[in-house]
């Protein structure tokens, strides 16, 4: 079986279709033709690449007995073949075109070109670190300019393989290395990055999240501070709750009575707002309420929608609050987190009622998270001493959860932060 092997294997060393030195004659002696034609032959090249590249730094020689070296080729590099040689040890040889050789080892030089390509079509989107290039990237392809960005979406169109890497075609663009493409939207990554870049500070308490992923990003999303008026929020919950259960509806008159003013959890009514501060007796109806809180954020119409609504801030309401919030949030002290906050207004997002109208139109929404973002915004602010805070659903493409809790800082800083993460996630 050896010999026969060996009879098949020599023409590819000696026929006219392989271009072999003619400096000199090539005597083989029988140790050197049992090399040629052992196992191990099948790891030298009897023809020339059309696009050789190297896996890794290779030396180059300048005789072909590979006594002196000359040189290196290193990884996609590109370098020319002009001919196969075989040296005194039976070594088959590449003569490189600058006259130099190098071993004809598979293991070490490989066919660079692309290997199959499949149809596909995909939205994925870039990692940061990607290079576009012309063609599926093999020795000598070039990169080419584009305005892709790290974090957008992009459509594929093909996914060709080569020997070191798979590439996705870009529509209406170049290539890019498929390591560089995640299956989900990844920008909550960059708001991340930048919430760490710009407002990593011990008296903000910011919480993000993308609803229809799920993913979060934050700083100090759990570090309480004194909420003022964004423990509103959950009465606000509540209150559609209980509406969606057919306990109460928006045409309901509830009395505004003295009482309301006095229980745990009511606010002082010399705050915000433009209902009386002192009970008057007459009947407001629970849409009116709702608007009267969302909008002017008031204090006597929360006092009278809680007293009602909650049955004056009752064991019930607190633990269902406390289950949304995700702990407990004191009625009284008010002390709560960005992420708190937040997740009450995701509640609020699921519900989908006439509470996200109320506060989708208030007098608040030429400042802080809504000031300068073109999309519809329902949000609730809060304000007492140095707190200033906002919570808001943004009706984005893909609709977020952005809570922003502040200690010692300003609208335009809120309104900054909302800004930033908005021209991510837009």
């Amino acid at each position: 079986m050896r010999k026969i092997l060996a009879l098949l294997l020599l023409p590819a060393f000696f026929c006219s279709s392989i271009v072999i030195s003619t400096e000199r004659d090539i005597l083989l002696t029988s140790d050197q033709l049992y090399e040629l034609v052992d196992t191990n032959y099948g790891n030298y090249y009897h023809i020339i690449p059309t696009n050789p590249n190297v896996y890794e730094e290779t030396l180059t020689f300048s005789t072909r007995n590979l006594d002196k070296v000359a040189g290196k080729l290193s990884p996609n590099q590109p370098f020319e073949i002009s001919e196969i040689v075989i040296n005194d040890k039976g070594l088959p040889l590449f003569k490189l075109a600058n006259g130099q050789f190098v071993v004809a080892d598979k293991r070490t030089i490989y066919e660079d070109s692309v290997l199959y390509t499949e149809d596909t079509n995909q939205t994925v989107w870039l990692k940061p670190g990607f290079s576009i290039y012309e063609k599926a990237y093999v020795n000598s392809v070039k990169k080419q300019s584009s305005n892709l960005s790290a974090f957008s979406p992009v459509k594929i169109t093909q996914i060709a393989t080569t020997p070191k890497a798979r590439y996705a075609k870009i529509e209406n663009n170049g290539w890019v290395q498929v390591d560089y493409l995640f299956d989900k939207d990844n920008r909550m990554e960059k708001v991340q990055e930048i919430l760490n870049d710009r407002y990593n500070q011990t008296d903000y308490s910011i919480y993000v999240k993308q609803l229809n992923t799920g993913q979060t990003a934050g700083i100090n999303p759990n570090l309480k501070m004194y909420s003022a008026s964004i423990t509103k929020l959950p009465l606000l919950y509540y209150a559609q709750e209980q509406i969606n259960k057919g306990k109460f509806s928006l045409s309901q008159g509830l009395k505004y009575i003295q009482d309301v003013n006095d229980y745990s959890g009511a606010y002082d009514t010399e705050g915000s707002g433009t209902l009386p501060k002192e009970a008057d007796n007459k009947e407001y109806s629970v849409q009116d309420l709702i608007n009267h809180i969302s909008q002017e954020s008031d204090n006597a119409a929360t006092n009278i929608l809680g007293y009602y609504i909650t049955g004056k801030s009752n064991k019930t309401y607190r633990s269902k609050i406390a289950n949304i919030a995700g702990e407990k949030w004191d009625v009284e002290e008010r002390n709560a987190s960005a992420k708190m906050a937040g997740n009450v207004m995701e509640a609020i997002y699921q519900q989908n009622g006439a509470i996200i109208d109320s506060l989708s139109q208030t007098n608040f929404d030429n400042q802080r998270i809504s000031k300068d973002i073109p999309v519809k915004v329902a949000h609730k602010i809060g304000d007492a001493y140095d707190f200033k805070h906002d919570v808001a659903i943004v009706y984005a493409n893909s609709p977020f959860i952005l809570s922003i809790f502040t200690n010692h800082s300003d609208y335009e800083t809120i309104s900054k932060i909302a800004n930033d993460i908005y021209e991510v996630l837009k």
